[in-house]
């Protein structure tokens, strides 16, 4: 039974035929008690059908902003660990249970059951805001390292335009200068050979 839709994709490919069920939960922005309570009430079904044996969650268990561990946890049948005994227990002790044992298991072992698959998702999703956020910061560290390459080129690109138009505005100034200086000299080389030939008191 997958979680959301991308879970169902990615197995699809080698499990498809293990794929039971999918539950959709993507569209809910804050996870509550009753969507894993809805989760546990069908795989208990399930197993009380006989449609499985053991029953393990698989999720993505939280440690910081940039690692998550995958893990996977049996749920059904609950792991029981035993506690090391550090004192004898006095011999003839009974105790007696209000309701029995049965009705006790009865109710804690479901709970348990929803309380652990919750525990999951809020893990899980605690993995993928953690991933969205680490992903996000490289992204925008690479945004912010392009975005300097891209003004560095553009100032370097912009300074070289800059200096071409002064060198054509300095190149156009100087061609001008010579050429009014030319026909400076030509004039003045024009007037010395009219007076040459005109009377001297008319020369300037």
């Amino acid at each position: 039974m997958n979680r959301t839709e991308y879970g169902r994709d990615q197995l699809r490919r080698l499990y498809s035929r293990y794929i039971i069920d999918t539950v959709e939960l993507t569209a809910v922005k804050r996870l509550a008690f009753s969507d894993a309570l809805g989760i546990a009430r069908r795989v208990l079904d399930m197993y009380a059908d006989g449609q499985f044996d053991v029953a393990t969650i698989v999720y993505a268990r939280f440690k910081s902003v940039i690692s998550q561990e995958p893990t996977a946890q049996r749920l059904i049948p609950a792991p029981v660990e035993i506690a090391p005994q550090t004192a004898p227990v006095a011999a003839g002790a009974v105790y007696d249970y209000e309701p029995d044992e049965a009705e006790i298991l009865a109710d804690l072992l479901p709970r348990n059951v929803s309380v652990q698959i919750f525990r999951a998702l809020l893990e899980n999703a605690a993995s993928e805001q953690g991933a969205r956020m680490s992903a996000m910061d490289s992204a925008t560290r690479n945004a912010g390292e392009v975005i300097d390459r891209l003004t560095l080129q553009y100032n370097r690109s912009r300074q070289a335009m800059i200096t071409k138009e002064l060198i054509e505005i300095i190149s156009g100034a100087e061609a001008i200068s010579w050429l009014t200086r030319r026909r400076q000299l030509a004039r003045a080389a024009a007037t010395d050979g009219q007076c040459s030939k005109m009377r001297r008191w008319r020369c300037p």
